[in-house]
């Protein structure tokens, strides 16, 4: 199944401003986010299984609702970016510069 990330974002836009949250700040998404992977990484630890789903889901519907601020399509980026990564060579998981 193809997800259409453009339709993502928008309904993630669109569930902020029915809630009053914020859609215009891009700096103070970044430290929601940032909280959100921590409470990702504390249900890890936790080995809360069944948290651990849902805060992965809240990470991606803040990086969706950013991608939206910013006018920019995650799925187009992230095609992007792995056909960047693929052509990059690695020995042990570092990257050979060159």
């Amino acid at each position: 199944m193809i997800i259409d990330t453009q339709k993502l974002q928008k309904a993630v836009i669109e569930n902020k401003k029915k809630h009053g949250f914020n859609t215009t700040d891009v700096k103070f998404e970044l430290l929601l986010l940032y909280g959100e992977v921590n409470e990702l990484f504390q249900a890890w630890l936790k080995d809360d299984h069944d948290n651990i789903n849902e805060e992965l889901a809240d990470v991606a519907i803040f990086l969706l609702g950013i991608f939206q601020m910013l006018g920019s399509d995650l799925g187009e980026d992230i095609v992007k970016k792995m056909k960047i990564n693929a052509k990059r060579k690695y020995i042990d998981g570092k990257k050979i510069e060159g």
